[in-house]
């Protein structure tokens, strides 16, 4: 998956450490799994999505440098690192941001936790016939993704950007059908992701919102977004990529001190670096992000 679009995986970022002190001798979670400590022996187990970038190696020397040993348990179904979590196989995982968290809790009657945030992954705007957003003009067309994931999100951005209006001010569940007509400037029409760098030749379409890993399928000269979404704004909150415990050890200090670590400056350099410069790292705290993922979870009831 892109990385603008985890969108579902983004980054993965896994693993590890703490201080000795931190250790816990085992915290029982309501399903009956224990935390592990972070021994040699008894190591956390943390689900990722990719093992392959760089950073891993850095994360996983400063943890075992503060005493801490951490097993990757790379997969590569998205759907497995939260089942391993309900079922006791991986203390925390990293790989999904919190619109894709809420999903698998609504599913499954789960009550999987956010405890860390790790980064956003921006979804912009691109255009071949103007540089600047304020020269789109009225009626304008306006090409989106068309996945319920990124659209939703799309049409958020355009909102941002002053270009339409969404019934009830949107959210991450909306769709084509909830932009108002008669108080937005543009058009939207979704596409398939892949065919949105296309779509910006056609003369119709004066603008698209391109997921990142689609970028480099722009026309060189308009690679440049004309308008660059706000990683700290609310239509990005659904999409901050998180660490994610049983609900029974969000309040670990193992895994508090984990969080801490990824945070490093080494840490999230190579995070930058993996992400083609396009990532934002946050630091949004636990309440911010359970409380993001309560609104997301009551939406999508909302959904029926």
């Amino acid at each position: 998956m892109s990385r603008s679009r985890f969108s579902f995986a983004t980054r993965a970022l896994a693993a590890v450490a703490v201080l000795a002190p931190l250790a816990l001798a085992g915290c029982a979670s309501s399903d009956g799994a224990t935390a592990s400590e972070g021994t040699k022996d008894d190591p956390i187990v943390i689900g990722i999505v990719s093992s392959g970038e760089d950073y891993w190696n850095t994360f996983k020397a400063k943890a075992e440098a503060e005493g801490i040993y951490v097993e990757l348990k790379n997969f590569s179904d998205y759907q497995l690192p939260n089942q391993g979590l309900s079922d006791g196989d991986l203390d925390l995982n990293q790989f999904q941001h919190l619109q894709f968290l809420a999903d698998y809790n609504v599913k499954t009657g789960s009550d999987l936790t956010p405890i860390g945030a790790t980064a956003v992954y921006p979804l912009d705007l691109y255009s071949t016939k103007v540089s600047d957003v304020a020269d789109i003009p009225d009626g304008a067309e306006v090409a989106i993704p068309n996945d319920g994931s990124n659209q939703a999100r799309a049409l958020l951005v355009l909102q941002d950007a002053g270009l339409l209006k969404l019934k009830d001010g949107g959210n991450s569940f909306s769709t084509a059908a909830d932009v108002i007509a008669d108080d937005s400037q543009v058009t939207v029409t979704p596409l398939k992701a892949d065919q949105l760098p296309a779509a910006l030749q056609d003369p119709k379409v004066y603008a698209a919102i391109v997921n990142n890993d689609y970028v480099p399928n722009i026309d060189a000269a308009h690679q440049e977004p004309i308008y660059k979404t706000d990683a700290d704004s609310t239509a990005n909150d659904p999409y901050i990529n998180i660490w994610v415990s049983r609900k029974a050890d969000a309040d670990n200090p193992t895994f508090k001190k984990l969080i801490e670590l990824y945070h490093e400056k080494d840490v999230t350099d190579g995070v930058l670096e993996a992400s083609g410069g396009t990532g934002v790292i946050k630091d949004n705290t636990p309440k911010q992000l359970q409380d993001i993922l309560a609104t997301i979870e009551k939406n999508q009831k909302a959904q029926g």
